[in-house]
């Protein structure tokens, strides 16, 4: 007389999400192998088959379906926008300050030496450099400025990030640190390593680069036309709690016409425009 048993042999995949972190085996899989590994000793009927497919059956799958409540990971909540959000390194709209800085081998492209543009005396070397589109509308805001009997010259373009490490070595000896980060930038930080940005005289080079620049004509000129040749004073009269810096009438930001354009008309800095603290 033959004995035959019948033994249920089951094995478990384990579970695996793209989520993080992975998701452990989930244990429902190992309690269903228990029914399935006592021995049947009865002959099976229809009554015992249909307890054990309700368990065989119970969608270990389901969980994931639970967890697309997450894909908000890579939305940003209103009112947080990236950052930068102005643009990269090399982008007109490149959002410098004193948190948001350059590469250390940072090295803007489209350098020139326009020599239809007049500098003052004593501005030679790199800081006769600038981006080319900078170059091509500082020479259409010079030729306006004429025609209303006003005479511009360059005081200062473009910085090296050497150059600009050792200017801020010297203030801070000079001056200590905490004034120095008033109106000089750390390395990295200074939008003059952009190639964007130009400090602006008279031709006389009375009060260039000096507090006293902002009672004369050429200031104010500069304060009421720079946008229109795509330009912004980077650093307006009372905002050095939004952009860090005391008022600098003499400090040009190019950005384009749009841009520079749509800030002037907010009366606004390019932290406040780009919502960026």
């Amino acid at each position: 007389m033959l004995l035959a048993a019948t033994f249920t042999i089951s094995g478990c995949d384990p579970l695996t999400a793209q989520t993080k972190p992975p998701t452990p085996p989930v244990s429902q899989d190992q309690t269903d192998d228990k029914p399935a590994q006592t021995p049947v000793q009865n002959e099976p009927n229809e009554e015992n088959e249909t307890q054990e497919k309700p368990v065989q059956e119970e969608p270990a799958k389901e969980q994931p379906v639970s967890k697309p409540t997450q894909p908000a990971q890579n939305e940003k909540p209103a009112g947080q926008p990236s950052q930068p959000v102005a643009g990269a390194a090399n982008s007109l709209t490149v959002l410098v300050n004193k948190q948001l800085g350059l590469p250390d081998d940072f090295q803007p492209s489209n350098l020139t030496d326009d020599p239809n543009l007049p500098f003052l005396a004593g501005g030679g070397g790199e800081k006769r450099l600038m981006r080319g589109e900078v170059a091509a509308a500082l020479k259409q805001l010079f030729a306006a400025a004429e025609k209303d009997g006003l005479y511009l010259s360059v005081a200062s373009a473009y910085r090296s990030h050497a150059t600009q490490t050792q200017l801020f070595n010297y203030y801070v000896q000079t001056q200590g640190e905490t004034e120095a980060r008033r109106y000089s930038a750390v390395p990295g930080h200074s939008e003059h390593e952009t190639g964007l940005a130009v400090d602006v005289s008279g031709r006389d080079g009375k009060c260039a680069v000096e507090d006293c620049f902002a009672d004369l004509p050429e200031a104010k000129w500069l304060a009421k036309n720079s946008h229109k040749f795509g330009f912004v004073i980077r650093y307006p009269k009372g905002k050095e709690s939004v952009t860090g810096y005391a008022y600098e009438p003499w400090h040009l930001r190019y950005l384009g016409v749009d841009t520079a354009s749509a800030i002037y008309a907010k009366n606004t800095t390019m932290e406040e425009y780009f919502n960026v603290k």
